[in-house]
């Protein structure tokens, strides 16, 4: 179980990243919905981030998006060193997923299932 000065400092880091990619002046990042999902350890010592990043778009923007934010890694990492006051910051290491289009697509799901159930619940309503 993960304790709470971890997951605190994961959630600052996220906070921050976020923050930090929305400064850049890349045109890739600015151009569409890109989220940054969640942040986990690459390794047992800490030392890596693994930084999950998806877009509205689809998982071409989003991976497109992963590599405007690894080749501004270095950045980003100093950014944060200077922002959270900490005196080592793990390698950051960015990859694309689809989770936001994937939610979207099953919440138009949903949407359309209600939609019809209610048109059904009416058609029979008509029919008494």
């Amino acid at each position: 179980m993960p304790n709470h000065r971890a997951q605190h400092s994961t959630e600052s880091i996220k906070r921050e990243i976020t923050a930090i990619v929305g400064e850049l002046k890349d045109p890739r990042l600015k151009d569409g919905f890109v989220s940054i999902l969640k942040i986990s350890s690459s390794d047992k010592s800490g030392s890596g981030l693994k930084i999950f990043v998806s877009a509205l778009e689809g998982m071409d923007k989003a991976k497109e998006a992963a590599e405007c934010m690894q080749s501004a890694a270095g950045y980003i990492r100093k950014e944060l060193g200077s922002r959270l006051h900490i005196r080592y910051v793990p390698s950051l290491r960015f990859i694309a997923t689809d989770a936001l289009e994937y939610a979207a697509d099953i919440s138009k799901k949903i949407d359309e299932v209600m939609q019809n159930q209610s048109v059904g619940e009416e058609n029979n309503n008509l029919g008494e």
